[in-house]
């Protein structure tokens, strides 16, 4: 079993909301109990998003492009947010 394609796409950009569309669809997301995938979700939606990947499909070519785009979005946005409250502060 695989993750849909539009899933794959979607989570590059919008990790929660693609999660919460699978799951209204009804699949996994490898993740057991459920109030773990509620506090991934909410806190750390890259992380599901990895783990559903590797659940379903392994490590492969997937995984890694998602794990790049977890790397882009953790190591960018703590200077965006930096850079913005110095900007208000001027």
């Amino acid at each position: 079993m695989h993750n849909p394609l539009w899933f794959l796409i979607t989570a590059l950009f919008v990790p929660r909301i693609a999660l919460f569309i699978g799951w209204l669809e009804g699949w996994s997301m490898g993740v057991n109990p459920p109030l773990a995938a509620l506090l991934l979700w909410a806190f750390l939606p890259r992380v599901l998003v990895l783990i559903s990947v590797y659940t379903l499909q392994g490590i492969g070519a997937w995984f890694f492009i998602h794990l790049a785009a977890a790397v882009i979005a953790w190591s960018g946005s703590a200077g965006y947010v930096s850079k913005r409250r110095s900007s208000r502060a001027d």
